[in-house]
């Protein structure tokens, strides 16, 4: 049996946990430097008139009729208030799986009173952390996912829905989407919809051959789930990463080596923190930068990429901030107004191997200064290299960023 607990509009909510002014108000947040809508609260929902990524020029007139209030994206608050939530799952059961930063998988098996269970879940975080969430449970994660689907778009369920119930299971799937369904993107959606399959019953109904042979053994698993066949386990270890991208958007255009340089080493110091607290170590590296791709000029237009290895595997700082500084050498163009850029980890390994030749020195072990400065990080605010500090007029551009509540002293909420 698996719960899938989902947060209700999850970046909104958490705009409002701490203005209470705005709890019923339409909210919308936007994306990195401010230019689409990227979340949208139930009210934004409900005019209809905004859409998901449109951007944000074009609903200027629709965010004043309806006094919308506007969000830059703050991923300090989210993060924090999804660990918050994460943690709180992990108290009330035994196996957890996080699927994404607003929703979770729960192992639910053993528990009797699953209505119960579900409604306390939903109550405990509200009171705990302020966010709303839904609650669906059933024998298949697909299933789970359609029950959360249910707990969502009908309010009569109060927000959770137990689909152990054939007779449940098949009345929801008659009103379902095929498009609704978990891994059913959009392509797939049409292709089904051509043969006349266009609810999530009719896919659970359809012949298991003819769905692998015209589309893949990954939509025939998904029927097998509708069939309350489990395929998909719960994985309560993320799986180790392949690669590991940092990158951005610029807020203002860089012409200078200088400043370039600042951005591909600040961005390389939080690849390395991402990789360490994975515990993994990387050997290789990619630096890429371009320009706005969608220039009239051609001639203006420029992008390019460097790769190189360190001589081992290791999460430090220092030696990966060194080397793209010379990848960055190699693509530089002078004249360019760049746009972006960003750097990318890869050749993984979970243990850090280190095979030195017979003459070679071996390089000063950093990981004590590496663990220290992520501590530091964590607590009470950000240690970083002088590569990497000074003013970053390039910085993404957030306009109608909110305070960190959880996690500055100084955003802390007053209360008088």
């Amino acid at each position: 049996m698996f719960a899938l607990v989902d947060c209700n509009n999850f970046y909104s909510t958490c705009e409002s946990v701490f203005r209470p002014d705005l709890r019923g108000k339409p909210i919308v947040v936007l994306s990195n430097n401010d230019g689409c809508v990227v979340a949208r609260s139930a009210e934004v929902k409900a005019l209809g008139t905004i859409k998901m990524g449109v951007p944000v020029f074009q609903v200027k007139n629709e965010i004043a009729k309806h006094q919308i209030a506007v969000f830059s994206s703050n991923y300090t608050l989210y993060a924090d208030m999804s660990h918050r939530v994460m943690r709180i799952l992990r108290s009330l059961s035994p196996g957890l799986e996080i699927y994404s930063i607003d929703e979770a998988f729960v192992d639910v098996r053993g528990i009797q009173d699953l209505i119960e269970f579900g409604t306390m879940v939903r109550s405990t975080i509200k009171q705990w952390t302020g966010i709303t969430v839904a609650v669906g449970m059933a024998p298949t994660k697909t299933l789970a996912k359609l029950a959360n689907y249910g707990a969502k778009k009908f309010p009569g369920t109060g927000g959770v829905v137990d689909l152990r119930d054939l007779d449940r299971q098949q009345k929801l799937m008659s009103i379902t989407p095929v498009g609704e369904i978990w891994g059913v993107g959009r392509r797939t959606t049409k292709a089904l919809n051509a043969l006349g399959i266009e609810t999530a019953l009719q896919l659970r109904d359809a012949d298991m051959q003819d769905i692998r042979r015209r589309f893949s053994v990954v939509l025939a698993r998904t029927v097998s789930e509708l069939r309350g066949m489990p395929c998909i386990v719960l994985e309560d270890q993320p799986s180790p990463k392949q690669q590991i991208v940092t990158s951005r958007s610029f807020g203002q255009r860089i012409t200078s080596r200088d400043a370039m340089r600042q951005a591909i080493c600040e961005f390389t110091e939080r690849a390395c923190a991402k990789l360490r607290s994975g515990g993994q170590y990387a050997r290789a590296l990619t630096v890429f930068i371009q320009t706005n791709r969608f220039l009239e000029d051609v001639s203006r237009r420029y992008s390019n990429q460097a790769t190189g290895n360190l001589a081992h595997h290791c999460s430090d700082n220092y030696q990966f901030i060194k080397l793209a500084q010379q990848l960055l050498e190699r693509i530089w163009r002078e004249g360019c107004e760049y746009n972006k850029g960003g750097v990318i980890l890869g050749d993984f390994l979970k243990t850090k191997q280190m095979q030195f030749g017979l003459f070679e020195k071996p390089k000063r072990d950093n990981s004590s200064v590496m663990e220290a400065i992520d501590t530091i990080n964590s607590r009470i605010g950000s240690v970083r290299f002088a590569s990497s500090s000074g003013y970053q007029h390039w910085a993404m551009r957030r306009d109608s960023l909110s305070p960190a509540y959880t996690t500055r002293w100084s955003d802390l909420p007053l209360v008088k």
